[in-house]
């Protein structure tokens, strides 16, 4: 086990270099200067702070986790409504999502994708024997999600509401909430998103330009061909490190949502495989640490979930980045510049290597699971 919990943190590490790496090399642009020392000094704070709160994250007792559910949960909810307020929270290209201290930021949305799951674990948790029950077993595991999503789509972000929604999901699919409740949910859920989409014309502009790109090249977004071009450009190998040139001045966002864009320019299809191999084994290697963990426990359900949800992200920026799904503004986690995310992400692997620690896990029926 241990040997397990330690291939998995030089991982951690080895992901976390990396993604300096390529934050330094992607901010290169066509005029070199500072901005690029600006850009790997400011991610490397945020690495620090990450690696720190991740330190002592992965410190506390298991038990805790459990106990700071609820809390942890209702600070998100004020936190996620004090954004909405106007003069607290900061408007951005029409979005109220951050807060803003000096030269920092910090999404609040974030935060709810580590205190959502916990939470509906804990409901989960504490409702075993009552989940085949239409009304108890139905209503309050869902009911956590129902609070949560709808103030983040307000901000708007349909984006990360669909994610946490997702997030969710994998919290109670772990958990055991029969399939019968997913489909009602959907069928709840899918109208008010089509309405959502339907009524907000940037983001029918969003799926228009995802089709365009697969059925009219000409009229395919920019950003969408220029992330094409750039993993293109780098073939088998990769141009070399630090080579690339659609980062000078083409690529939009090349350090942040495209930086696996630059990988595969630099790195070539090689360097991409590489990154997703890591993450794959990463990810075994989660699911190794929690086979000694009893499997209707808070501490399985909530690592299970919070190790999906980080995997799932990266399969996401993947995705959007070889345009396989309509574009979304999602990082890649512990590789794009620092931020909210970074640290979050950081968080979430910091509560896992927490649960499961063999011996701070209770067994089934003990109270400080």
């Amino acid at each position: 086990m241990d040997h397990e919990r330690h291939l998995f943190m030089s991982l951690v590490a080895v992901l976390l270099g990396f993604g300096a790496l390529m934050v330094h090399s992607a901010s290169i642009t066509s005029r070199p200067g500072e901005t690029e020392q600006v850009f790997l000094s400011r991610h490397l704070v945020y690495v620090t702070v990450g690696v720190l709160a991740a330190t002592a994250a992965g410190l506390m007792p298991g038990a805790w986790w459990r106990r700071l559910a609820p809390w942890l949960f209702v600070t998100t909810l004020g936190l996620l409504i004090l954004v909405l307020v106007p003069g607290v929270g900061a408007k951005i290209n029409g979005a109220r999502r951050w807060f803003r201290f000096g030269g920092l930021s910090f999404q609040p949305s974030e935060l709810a994708k580590i205190t959502l799951p916990l939470y509906v674990c804990l409901v989960i948790d504490r409702r075993r024997g009552q989940l085949n029950s239409w009304v108890r077993g139905l209503v309050p595991p869902a009911i956590p999600a129902a609070c949560l999503v709808p103030l983040v789509m307000l901000q708007p972000d349909l984006g990360t509401s669909l994610f946490l929604a997702c997030a969710a999901g994998v919290a109670l699919f772990s958990g055991g909430w029969p399939v019968r409740n997913f489909v009602l949910g959907a069928a709840l859920a899918l109208p008010a998103v089509g309405y959502v989409v339907l009524h907000r014309s940037y983001q029918m502009e969003r799926i228009y330009g995802f089709i365009k790109t697969w059925s009219d090249w000409n009229a395919a977004p920019y950003h969408l061909k220029q992330s094409l071009l750039t993993l293109g450009g780098g073939g088998l190998w990769g141009v070399g490190l630090g080579k690339g040139s659609q980062k000078l001045s083409f690529l939009p966002e090349a350090n942040t949502d495209f930086v696996f864009a630059v990988i595969g320019e630099e790195l070539g299809l090689m360097g991409t495989l590489t990154v997703i191999g890591l993450w794959v084994g990463l990810y075994v290697l989660g699911l190794r640490m929690l086979g000694r963990i009893p499997r209707d426990s808070f501490a399985y359900n909530a690592s299970f979930t919070l190790l999906t949800q980080l995997v799932f992200q990266v399969l996401l920026n993947v995705a959007v980045v070889t345009a396989m799904v309509p574009p979304k503004g999602i990082p890649h986690p512990l590789i794009s510049y620092g931020g909210s995310n970074l640290v979050v992400s950081l968080v979430a692997i910091g509560v896992v290597l927490s649960l499961t620690r063999v011996d701070e896990v209770a067994r089934p029926g003990e109270p400080a699971s």
